[in-house]
């Protein structure tokens, strides 16, 4: 085991509590943070065929290929000291690194003070890094702290009320998000749960969300999932090597927007929705209704008129308010998003009926040009309306990637000054 000199800050008996009492003593309170292993205590080795890479211009989770899991959460900023919050940012950072590797946050799980919690919650020890991804954005109302207002990026704008929402409050909105996703639950589970940990007493969740049965890919050559009303979703998506379409509707470019907008080069803002399904009226609607409804047939995928699933469709062989229609971008003057949605249960209303439904999570370079104009349209037109209704929402810059070991998440966000 390494000792304090070598890791280059105070150890983990000098801090004692950080992560599950939250506290920062000595030198972590005059700014010095949190020292973190080299992983030599708790969790597995990195495994490089199930690691995904942290380091890069964008941040992974993205454009990566479509883990099987998701633990998204939101979380509220309790601190209002700049200084403690960038702090913080690098002690996530930090962590997040480790944890994608698939090793121990701080000196592990256990071998450390008895008297004290021990750095890591421990329940993915001994188990891959199950290509985990962790993906940090900035909610708008985080631009209402630490003098942050002047570099909010126009394109995080507020999203409208639309026609049939009916948001929860509780599931709306956000200072801060993180997205993991992996293909092993417990180690996307065990992500979040760490980092509310490290952040104790700066952030606290406001709230999250389990997803399962990835509903899109960015992968081109794997099959295109279902939805959990049984038809494949995302049959164009964006895919993760198509950096041309990537560069024109995801990645925010240098040239967008003015000045207080830089920062976010090489990020991408995300939009996520919790879409709950009233599956009990969906399962007895008949199979015709339900394939006009989305404008392909459910077993193939193929749209109207067409044999195969990616044979490109003949919108007008539609409905004039069959989803697939409405939603093409040659509906919608091109726009186009990433997905990267999830399905969801969430037990039962206390009706009887399932909570179950579509977490919605789509990247684009900005959102008045791609979500908002789109959801305009779905909203007040779709079919599938008589089916769903979106119960949450929240809107994120998410920033560039972390590109070296000393880098860390929105650093460009706050360099001027932190």
């Amino acid at each position: 085991m390494k000792t304090e000199n070598e890791r280059g800050g105070p150890s983990r008996r000098a801090l004692i509590g950080w992560g599950g009492a939250g506290l920062a003593l000595g030198a972590a309170a005059a700014g010095g943070g949190v020292a973190l292993s080299d992983g030599s205590l708790g969790l597995a080795s990195a495994d490089t065929d199930h690691a995904v890479t942290f380091h890069g211009a964008h941040q992974a989770g993205i454009a990566t290929p479509v883990q099987d899991r998701l633990h998204f959460a939101a979380f509220d900023v309790k601190t209002e000291d700049r200084a403690e919050f960038v702090q913080l940012l690098k002690d996530w950072t930090a962590a997040a690194r480790l944890m994608t590797a698939g090793k121990p946050v701080g000196e592990g799980a256990y071998g450390g003070l008895a008297e004290a919690p021990p750095d890591d919650t421990g329940e993915a020890l001994g188990l891959s890094p199950s290509r985990l991804t962790l993906t940090l954005g900035f909610g708008p109302s985080l631009f209402e702290r630490f003098g942050l207002a002047d570099r909010r990026p126009a394109a995080l704008a507020d999203l409208p009320k639309f026609p049939g929402d009916n948001l929860d409050a509780s599931r709306t909105g956000g200072d801060l998000c993180v997205q993991a996703c992996a293909d092993d639950p417990q180690v996307a589970v065990h992500a979040i749960r760490n980092l509310a940990r490290v952040g104790f007493g700066k952030v606290a969740v406001r709230w999250s969300q389990l997803g399962f049965g990835k509903t899109s890919s960015t992968t081109p050559d794997a099959q295109t999932p279902r939805n959990l009303m049984g038809f494949k979703d995302g049959t164009r998506n964006i895919a993760g090597t198509e950096t041309a379409r990537l560069d024109k509707h995801v990645w925010v470019s240098g040239s967008d927007g003015d000045a207080k907008s830089a920062w976010m080069a090489g990020g991408s803002y995300l939009v996520a929705r919790r879409i709950r399904m009233n599956i009990e009226t969906w399962d007895r609607t008949s199979l015709q209704e339900q394939e006009d409804v989305f404008g392909r047939d459910k077993g193939e995928g193929a749209a109207v008129g067409k044999a195969k699933e990616h044979d490109p469709p003949f919108l007008k062989a539609m409905k004039p308010d069959a989803h697939v229609r409405l939603a093409h971008p040659d509906s919608n003057d091109g726009i186009t998003i990433l997905r990267r949605g999830y399905s969801f249960t969430d037990g039962t209303d206390g009706l009887g009926r399932l909570d179950a439904g579509l977490f919605f999570l789509a990247y684009q370079r900005d959102v008045r040009e791609g979500f908002i104009p789109l959801q305009r349209r779905l909203s007040a037109h779709d079919a599938l309306n008589e089916y769903i209704q979106h119960v949450g929402s929240a809107v994120f810059a998410v920033p560039p990637g972390v590109r070296d070991s000393h880098d860390w998440w929105g650093r460009a966000l706050f360099s001027k000054e932190a």
